[in-house]
Protein backbone atom coordinates (compact mmCIF):
# COMPACT_ATOMS: atom_id res chain seq x y z
CA UNK A 1 0.00 0.00 0.00
CA UNK A 2 1.50 3.27 -1.48
CA UNK A 3 0.87 6.90 -0.06
CA UNK A 4 -1.76 8.98 -2.02
CA UNK A 5 -5.78 8.34 -2.41
CA UNK A 6 -7.98 9.53 0.74
CA UNK A 7 -7.41 10.48 4.19
CA UNK A 8 -8.08 6.69 5.62
CA UNK A 9 -6.12 5.28 3.04
CA UNK A 10 -3.26 7.70 3.77
CA UNK A 11 -3.05 7.38 7.36
CA UNK A 12 -3.58 3.28 7.17
CA UNK A 13 -0.48 3.35 5.27
CA UNK A 14 1.25 5.49 7.86
CA UNK A 15 0.15 3.13 10.63
CA UNK A 16 0.99 -0.37 8.38
CA UNK A 17 5.05 1.64 8.20
CA UNK A 18 4.72 2.35 11.73
CA UNK A 19 3.86 -1.24 12.36
CA UNK A 20 6.98 -2.26 10.59
CA UNK A 21 9.06 0.30 12.20
CA UNK A 22 8.53 -1.42 16.02
CA UNK A 23 9.16 -4.77 14.02
CA UNK A 24 12.40 -3.75 12.73
CA UNK A 25 13.63 -2.73 16.16
CA UNK A 26 12.68 -5.23 18.11
CA UNK A 27 14.22 -7.72 15.51
CA UNK A 28 17.43 -6.42 15.95
CA UNK A 29 19.11 -7.34 19.29
CA UNK A 30 19.30 -4.89 22.16
CA UNK A 31 22.01 -2.08 22.36
CA UNK A 32 22.46 -2.30 18.57
CA UNK A 33 22.79 1.27 17.38
CA UNK A 34 20.49 0.84 14.54
CA UNK A 35 18.61 0.28 16.99
CA UNK A 36 18.54 4.38 17.57
CA UNK A 37 18.58 4.89 14.20
CA UNK A 38 15.17 3.30 13.60
CA UNK A 39 13.30 4.91 17.14
CA UNK A 40 14.40 8.21 15.12
CA UNK A 41 12.79 7.27 12.12
CA UNK A 42 9.45 6.08 14.51
CA UNK A 43 9.64 9.36 16.10
CA UNK A 44 9.43 11.08 12.87
CA UNK A 45 6.89 9.22 11.64
CA UNK A 46 4.87 9.32 14.53
CA UNK A 47 5.11 12.78 14.95
CA UNK A 48 4.69 13.76 11.05
CA UNK A 49 1.48 11.20 11.26
CA UNK A 50 -0.15 12.93 14.40
CA UNK A 51 0.33 16.97 13.48
CA UNK A 52 -1.23 16.05 10.62
CA UNK A 53 -4.22 14.27 12.41
CA UNK A 54 -4.27 16.97 14.45
CA UNK A 55 -4.31 19.41 11.65
CA UNK A 56 -6.98 18.26 9.57
CA UNK A 57 -8.51 14.62 10.88
CA UNK A 58 -9.80 15.69 14.03
CA UNK A 59 -11.31 19.13 13.10
CA UNK A 60 -13.06 17.60 10.52
CA UNK A 61 -14.81 14.64 12.85
CA UNK A 62 -15.70 16.93 15.55
CA UNK A 63 -17.63 18.68 12.73
CA UNK A 64 -19.07 15.79 10.91
CA UNK A 65 -18.92 12.91 13.28
CA UNK A 66 -21.76 12.37 15.89
CA UNK A 67 -19.61 12.71 19.44
CA UNK A 68 -16.67 13.85 17.15
CA UNK A 69 -15.76 15.70 20.10
CA UNK A 70 -15.15 13.26 22.43
CA UNK A 71 -13.39 11.01 19.72
CA UNK A 72 -11.24 14.02 18.72
CA UNK A 73 -10.22 14.66 22.50
CA UNK A 74 -9.82 11.13 23.48
CA UNK A 75 -7.55 10.66 19.94
CA UNK A 76 -5.25 13.69 20.63
CA UNK A 77 -4.75 12.81 24.30
CA UNK A 78 -3.27 9.62 22.93
CA UNK A 79 -0.95 11.59 21.10
CA UNK A 80 -0.02 13.28 24.40
CA UNK A 81 1.49 10.27 26.24
CA UNK A 82 3.01 8.94 22.42
CA UNK A 83 4.74 12.32 22.17
CA UNK A 84 5.96 12.31 26.10
CA UNK A 85 7.06 8.87 25.65
CA UNK A 86 8.82 9.92 22.07
CA UNK A 87 10.32 12.81 24.01
CA UNK A 88 11.79 10.68 26.68
CA UNK A 89 13.13 7.70 24.46
CA UNK A 90 14.95 10.59 22.17
CA UNK A 91 17.42 11.22 25.34
CA UNK A 92 18.16 7.37 25.00
CA UNK A 93 20.85 5.12 23.60
CA UNK A 94 19.93 1.86 22.16
CA UNK A 95 22.04 0.28 25.09
CA UNK A 96 20.23 1.86 27.87
CA UNK A 97 17.74 -0.05 29.93
CA UNK A 98 14.72 2.63 29.67
CA UNK A 99 15.32 1.93 25.67
CA UNK A 100 13.41 -1.01 25.27
CA UNK A 101 11.06 -0.22 27.98
CA UNK A 102 9.87 2.52 26.01
CA UNK A 103 9.63 0.98 22.97
CA UNK A 104 7.55 -1.68 24.31
CA UNK A 105 5.38 1.14 25.76
CA UNK A 106 4.97 2.51 22.67
CA UNK A 107 4.59 -0.17 20.69
CA UNK A 108 1.42 -0.92 23.38
CA UNK A 109 0.09 2.41 23.45
CA UNK A 110 0.59 3.31 19.59
CA UNK A 111 -0.77 -0.16 18.62
CA UNK A 112 -4.60 0.45 20.78
CA UNK A 113 -4.27 4.03 19.19
CA UNK A 114 -4.31 2.42 15.57
CA UNK A 115 -7.22 -0.27 16.26
CA UNK A 116 -9.53 2.34 17.49
CA UNK A 117 -8.86 4.97 14.89
CA UNK A 118 -8.94 1.77 11.93
CA UNK A 119 -12.23 0.41 13.79
CA UNK A 120 -14.19 2.79 15.23
CA UNK A 121 -12.78 6.55 14.08
CA UNK A 122 -12.15 5.96 10.36
CA UNK A 123 -15.50 3.84 9.86
CA UNK A 124 -17.62 6.78 11.30
CA UNK A 125 -15.66 9.31 9.22
CA UNK A 126 -16.82 7.47 6.18
CA UNK A 127 -19.93 7.39 6.90
CA UNK A 128 -20.29 11.49 7.68
CA UNK A 129 -18.13 12.41 4.63
CA UNK A 130 -18.37 12.48 1.37
CA UNK A 131 -15.73 10.44 -0.94
CA UNK A 132 -14.50 14.20 -2.58
CA UNK A 133 -14.18 15.38 1.10
CA UNK A 134 -12.32 12.20 1.89
CA UNK A 135 -9.88 12.53 -0.97
CA UNK A 136 -9.32 16.40 0.05
CA UNK A 137 -8.56 15.42 3.22
CA UNK A 138 -6.11 13.03 2.18
CA UNK A 139 -4.24 16.13 0.46
CA UNK A 140 -4.36 18.17 3.16
CA UNK A 141 -2.59 15.66 5.21
CA UNK A 142 0.19 14.74 3.01
CA UNK A 143 0.46 18.42 2.63
CA UNK A 144 0.97 18.68 6.30
CA UNK A 145 2.94 16.28 7.00
CA UNK A 146 5.77 17.77 4.70
CA UNK A 147 5.51 20.95 6.76
CA UNK A 148 5.35 19.07 10.46
CA UNK A 149 7.76 18.98 12.89
CA UNK A 150 9.77 15.60 13.48
CA UNK A 151 10.75 15.75 17.10
CA UNK A 152 8.35 15.75 19.98
CA UNK A 153 6.92 18.76 21.21
CA UNK A 154 5.05 18.10 24.07
CA UNK A 155 4.27 21.38 25.47
CA UNK A 156 2.98 22.51 21.81
CA UNK A 157 -0.35 23.26 20.95
CA UNK A 158 -2.15 20.25 19.46
CA UNK A 159 -5.56 22.16 18.04
CA UNK A 160 -6.57 24.59 15.87
CA UNK A 161 -5.71 27.48 15.07
CA UNK A 162 -2.26 27.90 17.35
CA UNK A 163 -0.95 24.24 15.88
CA UNK A 164 -1.48 25.25 12.26
CA UNK A 165 0.47 28.28 12.96
CA UNK A 166 3.26 27.09 15.26
CA UNK A 167 3.74 23.65 13.56
CA UNK A 168 5.05 24.54 10.41
CA UNK A 169 7.91 27.30 12.41
CA UNK A 170 8.94 23.91 14.46
CA UNK A 171 9.21 21.50 11.50
CA UNK A 172 11.16 24.10 9.69
CA UNK A 173 13.78 23.92 12.66
CA UNK A 174 13.56 19.94 13.31
CA UNK A 175 14.20 19.39 9.59
CA UNK A 176 17.09 21.99 9.46
CA UNK A 177 18.56 20.13 13.11
CA UNK A 178 17.45 17.00 11.12
CA UNK A 179 19.71 17.98 8.30
CA UNK A 180 22.82 18.71 10.08
CA UNK A 181 23.01 15.64 12.19
CA UNK A 182 21.70 13.40 9.64
CA UNK A 183 19.58 12.05 11.74
CA UNK A 184 16.34 10.00 10.00
CA UNK A 185 18.51 9.01 7.40
CA UNK A 186 18.57 5.12 7.11
CA UNK A 187 21.33 3.51 5.05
Amino acid sequence: MGHGGNVIQELTTDHREVDSLFAQIEALPAGDEKRRDLADELTIELIRHAVAEEEYLYPTVRRYVDGGDDLADKEIADHGEVERMLKELEGCEAGDARFDTLITQLRTTVSAHVTDEENRLFPLLAESCSAEALEKLGEKVRSAKKTAPTRPHPSAPDTPPANKLLAPGAGLVDRMRDMLTGRGKQG
